[in-house]
């Protein structure tokens, strides 16, 4: 296996990546992959990535714009519609490699970013197959897991960014996770220590982000493209997940054409670390063996 960073352009910014290619292996299929919400492409991910990579794929992993590596400002920007464009350049920039089959390509997506390989592949062409991880998939059944309270709470943090937008002020950020009782984007029980469980030890993240994802965070629903999506899916979902309710899963699935659900008796974040991450990333792997090089099994 042989790592080498990279980088595209997304709307005029650097989007810095990692891009993988399996040693011996001629025209691989590629898997382009990012993270969750607030996350950048070092929490957790390469180990999925070498494990496609081991079953004769090659993975463009990529952080956002704004996260990570890649440019823009200002940082931790948490925004769908701005993520969904990265994808599709990812997707561009995939499509120019030298060395890799442009016809089989492949999106993976975990959390937040599970939503958006379904939105991007229902809006792109010649998409081959997608991995749905515990995804975020309607914004109105996830708002409505959290009480009124935490609600109201959201839309005054999020005006109070939009108002340091127009009188051109740092954003008022607010923490990612937190302990249940103070407020984040993500504070039930499981968050805070799911969430930096898969954080390096050393690291620049910041556990902030701008507050203005709380106000279209509701609306952003990517079930409304599940029927259009031409290509196989394998969507993997948790039965105990505190930020993702099931039966939205469910719905989502219920309206792709090919699907191929997995529901894992645990919460959000077990997917990443020990016994439910090798289950899980043991499936993956299988699912785009078939899908993308047409043979039963992984390494």
């Amino acid at each position: 296996m042989k790592r080498t960073d990279s980088n595209f352009t997304s709307h005029g910014v650097k989007c810095a990546a990692w891009l993988y290619m399996p040693e011996g292996a001629k025209e691989p299929p590629i898997v382009i992959m990012a993270h969750g919400i607030a996350a950048q492409r070092d929490f957790g991910l390469e180990p999925f990535a070498e494990k496609f990579v081991a079953n004769g794929l090659a993975v463009l992993l990529f952080d956002y714009r704004n996260f990570g590596d890649s440019d823009g400002e200002p940082r931790n920007l948490v925004s769908p519609s701005r993520h969904v464009q990265d994808w599709q350049a990812a997707i561009s920039y995939a499509r120019g490699l030298n060395g890799i089959n442009t016809k089989k390509i492949a999106l993976w997506g975990s959390s937040f970013s599970g939503g958006h390989v379904l939105v991007t592949a229902a809006k792109t062409a010649g998409i081959s197959a997608v991995v749905s991880q515990v995804p975020f998939v309607d914004g109105i059944s996830t708002t409505m897991l959290f009480d009124l309270k935490y609600q109201l709470t959201g839309m005054f943090h999020g005006v109070r960014d939009l108002l340091r937008i127009v009188t051109f002020r740092r954003p008022h950020y607010i923490p990612v996770v937190a302990e249940p009782g103070v407020f984040a984007l993500m504070n039930t029980p499981e968050a805070m220590p799911g969430f930096l469980a898969i954080v390096p030890k050393v690291t620049t993240w910041k556990n902030e982000a701008p507050a203005r994802i709380l106000l279209t965070l509701p609306m952003y629903r990517p079930i409304s493209y599940a029927a259009k999506i031409n290509c196989p899916v394998l969507m993997i979902y948790a039965e105990k997940d505190s930020l993702i309710s099931p039966k939205a899963v469910e719905k989502t699935a219920a309206k792709i054409k090919d699907v191929r659900k997995v529901l894992l008796p645990t919460g959000h974040f077990e997917v990443y670390t020990g016994e439910t991450f090798e289950k899980v990333v043991k499936m993956e792997a299988d699912f785009l063996c078939e899908k993308l090089l047409g043979k039963q099994g992984g390494a």
